[in-house]
């Protein structure tokens, strides 16, 4: 770890200008080079080639996760490290591989020897999750979460009410999942090395619903209520139509017929959680 390039996005609202400073102060400090920076989506991201004719080892991104899912897309060829530093609101990839460390606190753990490993991930088609997937009605929340996040209000009480109808509806209905429902409101694939966690939830009274979009709306929609997990290894939507699916947060619409799998990602990130606690 000695040359990086730095991705951040400013519009996330965690990205700071300032936070970002601070981040390379601390380059500065260990002694690293800062060759390049990117602020994603407003510029391009750099490729495996130009990183490789500038002599980049590293790649640190502070982010989200949807701009870490983009990253690393762009970059599952390239043959550096990806340092993860808690840049979004859960942080889940970042707390997977350094604990509850501070970025400042994962760079200097990672300079001194930091581990390259694989992660795990759900793909469907051409996307892939490194967090997670989310099917079901639960996931047209998308929209109210990202304008609570970005501080639009206006139009806010409008896709909650849209979000809030389509929770009513009959859920979404797997196929390759047994222990499940029939029809779960929302549920969350999870990536594991060797199998993929579903977790459902099934949300029909009014507490259920309500204590659902308030976390989709403040944090974690998993832990809002109780909810039914199982392993699997392939599933698929059941019946005809594509359904809304988030893959790291970023909506798509996913058809019925592909298989949704799991993978593992070359040994690219950089992990520090044994030397951070």
């Amino acid at each position: 770890m000695k040359n990086l390039w730095f991705i951040t996005n400013p519009s996330s609202g965690s990205a700071t200008p300032e936070k970002c400073a601070a981040i390379e102060a601390v380059f500065a400090e260990r002694g690293l080079t800062l060759i390049g920076r990117t602020g994603f989506p407003d510029e391009k991201l750099p490729t495996p080639q130009s990183l490789d004719s500038a002599n980049v080892d590293t790649v640190v991104l502070f982010a989200g996760d949807g701009t870490i899912n983009a990253v690393v897309g762009a970059l599952a060829e390239w043959g550096g490290a990806i340092l993860i530093l808690p840049g979004g609101t859960m942080n889940l990839l970042a707390k997977a591989l350094h604990g509850t460390a501070d970025p400042a606190a994962i760079i200097h753990a990672a300079h001194e020897g930091g581990e390259k490993v694989a992660l795990p991930f759900v793909e469907a088609g051409a996307r892939r999750a490194l967090v997670g997937l989310i099917l079901g009605p639960a996931a047209s929340w998308v929209r109210a979460r990202e304008m609570v996040r970005s501080g639009r209000i206006r139009g806010l009480g409008r896709a909650m009410l849209t979000a809030w109808r389509r929770t009513f509806a009959r859920g979404i209905k797997l196929e390759g999942v047994r222990g499940l429902r029939e029809r779960a409101q929302a549920v969350f694939v999870r990536p594991e090395v060797d199998h993929l966690d579903v977790a459902a939830v099934d949300a029909r009274d009014f507490r259920s619903i309500t204590a659902l979009g308030w976390e989709w709306l403040t944090g974690d929609w998993v832990a809002a209520a109780a909810v039914t997990q199982v392993r699997a290894t392939v599933i698929r939507i059941a019946g005809h139509k594509p359904a809304l699916a988030l893959f790291d947060g970023e909506p798509v619409m996913l058809e019925p017929d592909i298989p949704i799998t799991g993978g593992m990602t070359a040994r690219q990130f950089l992990k520090t959680i044994k030397a951070t606690g």
